[in-house]
């Protein structure tokens, strides 16, 4: 049964949180050719996270929609770094780390694009422009027009600096829809302000302006913030199976509603409990990404480990060297699970490691090298290793 337009519109536009302008969607369309559908990726990080793949998951139903999706490779703007949602200035990459995130980002995008309706490109290919280019391009955008955005306004009022090159990311990021006469963009919602500055840069290079569709940010572990690698509150999607499952049944109930929506597109089980709600939503995650067995393996391990007072099948072991005999804990943590002396402190003062299951006392820094070696210790609900004293 063929599909109008209309219902065509509306169908790949129903969560989204805007589709502007109002009826271009149907109008594009309506055009009766497979449209052009970007989605830019700044590669300033090495992994995909669950938040991404909200806005991924609506380019895969373009493409099975009969449409190509143009995935934009910013090896050009992440040597800027997209002020979106930030109250700082961020730290510019070397190209030996932009190359490798580029590889990543490409390699784990395929877990949820069809590689058949996808065009890769990178905008290192046309914002390496002629000088005479670039002037006509910041032509196009005043400044008065930039700094309205709330992320300059806000810095701006706080008397914290924002850079040129910040001010010309919007621009730079517009000027990839002109690149590839882009028909669609997608981004979330705090892309907004530069998904609608790329149909004005459009208009100034006289092509059609695109539509726009901004989709909803996935709150993160926390259940407060969006997920992000800076927050340290995301799920990656190359995590292993255990480590996707027990962060899953970590997120607060709150969030259980969004999450079914967001990642499974569908609504939260009436039927089930919070508890079963989240172990449901685990296991559909962790299949989607390693299979059905992996799932299963999941959340056995899961319950042996964490329901029965087990130990996973794999603890890997770690030699710390003690001095005089004494172990100093926060720097066998530090080694043995990679985070900040400062972190493993608190770690410790909230009661939050254990030695062969049981709690070390909040106070204690130091034990003597024979209470530790060949013990494992636990950082958190899901971190273990075995300590070998050299």
């Amino acid at each position: 049964m063929a599909v109008t337009p209309s219902e065509a519109a509306a169908w790949l536009s129903r969560n989204a949180v805007d589709c502007l302008p109002e009826g271009g969607l149907e109008v594009k369309l309506k055009l009766g050719r497979p449209l052009r559908v970007k989605l830019g990726i700044d590669p300033t990080a090495p992994d995909i996270h669950l938040g991404f793949t909200v806005v991924l998951q609506k380019m895969r139903e373009f493409q099975d929609a009969g449409h190509t999706v143009v995935l934009i490779i910013g090896d050009g703007t992440a040597r800027v770094g997209d002020p979106s949602g930030r109250s700082s200035t961020r730290p510019i990459l070397s190209d030996e780390q932009i190359r490798a995130n580029a590889t990543t980002f490409q390699e784990q995008a395929l877990h949820v694009l069809d590689p058949d309706r996808l065009e890769v490109r990178f905008n290192g290919e046309w914002l390496d422009m002629s000088m005479p280019d670039f002037f006509r391009l910041l032509a196009t955008t005043t400044v008065a027009h930039v700094i309205e955005r709330d992320d300059f306004a806000k810095r701006l009022a706080a008397n914290t600096p924002v850079s040129m090159l910040e001010l010309m990311y919007p621009m730079l990021q517009g000027y990839d829809s002109v690149a590839i006469k882009a028909d669609v963009e997608l981004g979330g919602t705090d892309q907004k302000f530069n998904l609608l500055l790329g149909r004005d840069i459009q208009r100034a290079y006289g092509q059609d302006e695109q539509v726009i569709l901004t989709m909803p940010l996935l709150t993160g572990t926390d259940g407060e913030r969006k997920m992000s690698k800076s927050f340290g509150n995301y799920i990656g999607v190359t995590e292993p199976p255990q480590e996707m499952y027990g962060k899953t049944l970590s997120i607060p109930d709150s969030s259980l509603e969004s999450w079914y929506e967001l990642l499974l597109g569908r609504d939260l089980p009436a039927d089930l409990g919070p508890r079963d709600a989240k172990r449901a939503l685990a296991r559909a995650l962790v299949e989607r990404f390693h299979g059905a067995e992996a799932a299963q393996a999941a959340e056995q391990e899961f319950d042996r480990v964490f329901a029965g007072g087990g130990l996973p099948d794999d603890v890997p072991e770690v030699t710390f060297h003690a001095t005089d005999g004494v172990v100093h804990l926060p720097a066998l943590l530090a080694q043995a699970f990679g985070v900040s002396t400062s972190e493993a402190r608190r770690s410790l003062a909230q009661g939050g490691v254990k030695l062969d299951g049981e709690p070390v006392a909040g106070h204690v820094l130091d034990l003597p090298a024979d209470a530790v070696d060949g013990r494992v210790v636990q950082l958190g609900k899901r971190r273990f290793a075995r300590v070998w004293i050299a």
